[in-house]
Order: structure tokens, then sequence, then C-alpha cells
């Protein structure tokens, strides 16, 4: 199993986990800083570390064939951790996904290949991933999951229009949708999606 580091509630304590995806250049253990601005007191934290500080190597839009390798890596080390928590007695509903830019983009990614109802999908700054999107590699039902996209509306790395199509699909698979986008043009994460997010989806 990849390096899984764990923060939080002891998982056999917990009835909720979250699965914290970093961005690229960063780790897992920056990512867990979240837990200080978000209301996770309850939770039981996974965060996995993507080999190199990296989950895939070009842009989440890049032709697919040049992300291929890593990205099929990157969503099994997703999955392992998903599957630990199932092992501990997790229930899907209970699992949530909370990622910023290259781990919001992942979190997008494998929520979508594995549709189901889960207890939320937190993306900051990030859209599902590949040239083009496919609908037809995606199947499942979200069954009314919250998914939350929050990002700038110019931000650099992530283009306005691939949230927009990330969300109209990620709807279509019977998610609930919320999009919270900004004009500055950071490439961050904002008091008000935290705020949003506290108030929504972690009360």
């Amino acid at each position: 199993m990849n390096e899984l580091i764990q923060a939080g509630k002891p998982i056999a304590q917990a009835e909720k986990v979250a699965i914290l995806l970093h961005g690229r250049g960063a780790s897992a253990q920056s990512i867990l800083s979240l837990q200080q601005y978000l209301n996770m007191e309850e939770f039981a934290l996974l965060a996995p570390q993507a080999s190199g500080n990296t989950w895939y190597p070009y842009s989440f839009m890049a032709p697919d064939s040049s992300n291929a390798t890593a990205l099929e890596k990157s969503l099994e080390t997703v999955d392992e951790a998903f599957q630990f928590a199932i092992k501990q007695g997790v229930k899907p509903e209970n699992i949530y996904f909370i990622g910023f830019s290259q781990g919001a983009c992942l979190s997008l990614e494998y929520a979508a290949l594995h549709a189901q109802k889960l207890g939320g999908v937190i993306a900051f700054t990030g859209g599902m991933i590949g040239e083009k999107l496919k609908s037809a590699k995606y199947s499942g039902d979200f069954e009314s999951t919250p998914i939350f996209i929050g990002s700038s509306k110019r931000d650099f790395h992530v283009p306005l229009v691939r949230i927009q199509e990330s969300a109209e699909l990620l709807e279509e698979m019977g998610a609930q949708i919320k999009t919270l986008l900004f004009e500055d043009g950071d490439h961050t994460i904002r008091q008000d999606e935290i705020d949003w997010v506290n108030k929504n989806m972690l009360p």
C-alpha cells in the first residue's frame, strides 16, 4: 500500500472519513492543514501521498496518453484509501473526498469513475480529467451526493469551461452540484469557500 497518513479521530471510532488529496508539489501532510479550517472534528482523516508529490505529470487537460500511466497509478492510490475506509466498516455515504488543484481534479475523477452515494466531494479549484470529457467512460449514480467546486473564473490552470462541463456531467450522473466562482485570479482556497462548505456540507 502507498503511504497513507492518518489524522483526526481514530478510524475505528469515527463514523465519517475524509480522504484528502494534495496539489502538485505539495504533500499529504500539507493538505491535512485543512482540518484547522473545515468542520472535521468528528472525522477520521486519510491523506495519501503522491509519488514525487505529483499525481500526474502534465495538465489535467493534456492529451490522455501523456498522463495515462501516472493517472492510473494515482487512481489506484485513491482507491486504496477508499477501500481501507470500507474495510474499517465505514459506509460509502459517510466517506468524503476533499482536494485542492491536482487533488481536486483527482477527487472528481475518482468519484465519477465510481459514482455512488457518498458523503460528498469538495473540489477546491478543479475539474474532471481528460483532453475532452467523455461521458461514456463514467457510469453509476451519485444518488444526490453533494459535490462542491470552487475556483476563480480565470484560474490559470483550470479553465472555467472545464468546471462548467464537469458540473454538468456530474449533475447528469445524479450529483447535487454547487459551484462558487470568483472574480479574482488567485489559485487558492478562499474563506468564502470554507464558509460555504462548513455551513452546507460539513455542518
